[in-house]
């Protein structure tokens, strides 16, 4: 899990060039932030300082403002232009600040966050222990972490349709599954982590459909040893084919497995656990594929 896996300035370029495209394909990703904001009911007090953690175009962050509208709300991201999208949910009456920073290296003081907030996001980090570390390390104590992730399910369609094409090369990033996170979660220091994971199938009326979706999001395969260069007719339409055969009354399914995790800060008299034969963490569920169709 420590092994370098992903090539960061593909990331950044994906997303830098998805931001203008980003919510004309993001119905996905807004089913998931919804489902996040349930687990939020979970913090009973009234937070003084929340954070978005890959806040990307800023909508998950303006709901956290008009979710708790006397909380200073602070949306982080990587890519400057996403930044400047997320200005438009800003408004004079919702307002919350923009930060440009990685979440490896957060600018903010020890226990300074009564809530940290990251909506798919993770999957993009090479090393989630040293991201769950810098959560732990801003959460106030009793502060809430609610975070969501892509696990190792995610597009397995298109991941079996390009293997069938090209065994050789990598088409379809890895994301790490619901027992390497809650492991991490659990070294970083975060407190009674618990995780629950689910799946959902969206259906397309085309492969091609499918894979501007990817791209609008900038959820591209970022892995250090994915296909490079060209494809090539021959093997993009090998690919077309093998998924072809999963078509069902007319449409193409492409199932995503949406892992959620939700933890507390630390007591501030009580030390953090970093591993060990008696750290446990809580997998809730495992809930069977839902049908989505758009």
């Amino acid at each position: 899990m420590n092994d370098a896996r992903l090539d960061l300035r593909q990331v950044r370029h994906a997303f830098a060039r998805a931001a203008a495209t980003y919510e004309q394909h993001d119905a996905l990703q807004r089913e998931v932030e919804a489902r996040l904001f349930d687990s939020l009911d979970y913090f009973e007090g009234k937070p003084a300082r929340v954070l978005d953690v890959g806040c990307g175009t800023g909508r998950g962050s303006a709901r956290l403002k008009k979710r708790w509208r006397d909380a200073e709300v602070i949306a982080l991201d990587l890519s400057p232009p996403m930044l400047r999208q997320a200005r438009r949910h800003a408004g004079w009456w919702k307002p919350f600040a923009r930060v440009c920073a990685d979440g490896l290296a957060l600018p903010f003081p020890d226990r300074s966050m009564d809530v940290v907030y990251s909506n798919l996001c993770l999957q993009w980090c090479d090393t989630p222990r040293a991201l769950f570390a810098e959560f732990a390390r801003v959460l106030k104590p009793g502060g809430f972490l609610a975070a969501s992730s892509f696990g190792p399910d995610t597009l397995s369609e298109l991941r079996a349709a390009w293997a069938t094409a090209d065994d050789a090369r990598a088409h379809v990033g890895r994301f790490l599954d619901l027992h390497d996170l809650g492991d991490a979660a659990l070294a970083a220091g975060l407190k009674d982590p618990v995780l629950d994971s689910d799946r959902i199938t969206k259906h397309y009326p085309e492969v091609r459909t499918l894979l501007v979706d990817l791209k609008g999001l900038g959820a591209t395969n970022a892995d250090l040893d994915r296909a490079r260069g060209l494809t090539g007719k021959t093997r993009f339409k090998a690919m077309l084919d093998a998924y072809e055969t999963r078509r069902r009354d007319g449409r193409i399914p492409a199932t995503w497995e949406v892992v959620t995790l939700h933890a507390w800060g630390f007591p501030a008299d009580a030390m953090p656990l970093y591993g060990g034969r008696d750290t446990r963490f809580e997998v809730i569920s495992r809930r069977e594929p839902r049908p989505r169709s758009e």
